[in-house]
């Protein structure tokens, strides 16, 4: 590494947000040890960590997810996700690590992590802090506004649904939303679409998309929503829209007024 590079890596200030102790002293412990970490600053809590982020501004924030009165998206709201550092989520909850946002490379520890997992976090850090840096451009953030807005719809509780309870043929189903393939909105009911199965359900498709993960559930039709790991590939087609298969076969249509949306889910131009 050259002398240059290292001297923008130098200065790095970094904030750890975690009510637990231990957790912070294990971050803290691994960051004071770096030649490139310049501070390391602490949080128990929530309204601890907004204070800090608005007073100190550090270049990056370790931030776990769940804490006590504000949690970690209270703190982005707080905040305001164009306003936050470098962001890397702490969760001991595997629901929680955003798969849309892996291909970004900086996003998340899972509780535990190794010290190995770590240094490739941290490693991405300092290599998005330079890019950052000297193209003295917000756009080479790890978690982006956007992405963070995405993120913090999922702050309140009971916002977003695990499960769907259904009544079929007199029985009622617990269904897992992660297992949801696709949902079909017609009126005042939906058609769920799971495991090769068909339940119906009394919500308006829009009142449904708003209890579902925006990271993992896309809008792909005025009349469908999808789950993002049911998708096995797209096919353009003319005007704008494009075919989208599923694993299990299934055909849906992706119609121009809603790509726009799911391209900035994925992140990717379709």
């Amino acid at each position: 590494m050259s002398e240059a590079t290292l001297k923008v890596a130098r200065s790095i200030s970094a904030l750890v947000v975690d009510d637990e102790e231990l957790a912070r002293m294990r971050l803290t412990d691994l960051l004071v040890k770096d030649p490139d970490i310049g501070s390391v600053l602490e949080a128990d809590d929530g309204i601890a960590a907004v204070a800090l982020l608005q007073e100190s501004k550090p270049d990056i924030v370790f931030l776990d997810v769940q804490m006590l009165g504000v949690d970690g998206f209270g703190v982005i709201d707080a905040i305001g996700a164009e306003n936050m550092p470098l962001t890397v989520f702490v969760t001991a909850y595997d629901r929680f690590a955003l798969k849309a946002f892996e291909a970004d490379a900086i996003d998340y520890l899972l509780k535990p992590f190794s010290d190995r997992r770590y240094e490739t976090t941290i490693n991405r850090v300092k290599q998005r802090l330079r890019e950052l840096r000297s193209r003295d451009s917000s756009s080479a953030t790890s978690f982006g506004p956007e992405s963070l807005k995405l993120v913090s719809k999922r702050s309140q509780s009971g916002e977003v649904w695990d499960w769907i309870v259904v009544k079929s043929r007199g029985t009622t189903r617990l269904l897992m939303v992660e297992d949801i393939d696709w949902i079909e909105g017609a009126g005042i009911y939906v058609t769920v679409h799971t495991n090769g199965e068909e339940f119906l359900y009394r919500a308006s498709l829009a009142a449904v998309e708003r209890r579902l993960d925006p990271a993992r559930f896309v809008r792909i039709h005025r009349s469908s929503i999808v789950n993002l790991k049911s998708v096995a590939f797209l096919e353009r087609r003319s005007h704008g829209e494009l075919d989208v298969t599923l694993k299990d076969g299934a055909q849906l249509l992706m119609s121009r007024t809603y790509r726009a949306k799911v391209e900035q889910v994925l992140r990717h131009r379709l």
